[in-house]
């Protein structure tokens, strides 16, 4: 299973999705979850997992099947020479050999070393890099998601689920 994870900013509080999927072309999910974390920092430049990085923990946390790589929206890695980025510190976090890939829509200052990936005819990329698998291999991954459009169907699903709502656009609530 492959499980993605997304986190959406409210006033006070962050709530963090993850969706599972049998293999990287599904377009279906497998199973879902939702979890509310209080008290999360403002957004700093390179330091994201200031924010990011314990909701994301408290959403795995509640997975209870085997997941054979994770799937985040940011970098593993923020520069060639390794400088770590959300993905290498949720590595660290969650002490686990499980891959990590980040697929980032915007390129972080001015990195190169992100395997860019055109989608859906767009002339934007996504840039993913990764934790535990050949970034070659995880972008070309990236490339055969399901979806006709720059952002893959599973990342779109996993977003929507993070900011309440579900594929039918009903609202729902965090678990």
């Amino acid at each position: 299973m492959i499980a993605f994870l997304d986190v959406y900013y409210r006033e006070d509080h962050a709530v963090a999705a993850a969706i599972l999927a049998e293999d990287w072309t599904s377009s279906e999910i497998v199973a879902s979850w939702r979890v509310e974390v209080a008290h999360v920092g403002d957004y700093q430049p390179g330091s994201f997992h200031l924010r990011e990085l314990r909701p994301l923990v408290a959403v795995i946390a509640l997975i209870d099947q085997p997941v054979e790589t994770y799937v985040i929206d940011a970098y593993c890695q923020l520069s060639a020479d390794g400088a770590p980025g959300l993905g290498a510190r949720l590595a660290a976090e969650l002490a686990t050999s499980v891959p990590i890939v980040g697929i980032a829509k915007n390129r972080y200052q001015s990195s190169r070393h992100a395997v860019e990936v055109h989608r859906g005819g767009s002339l934007r990329p996504l840039f993913v890099t990764a934790i535990g698998l050949d970034p070659t291999f995880a972008a070309d991954r990236v490339a055969a998601m399901s979806g006709n459009h720059r952002i893959p169907t599973l990342l779109q699903k996993v977003d929507h689920l993070s900011r309440g709502h579900d594929d039918s656009g009903r609202v729902i609530e965090p678990q």
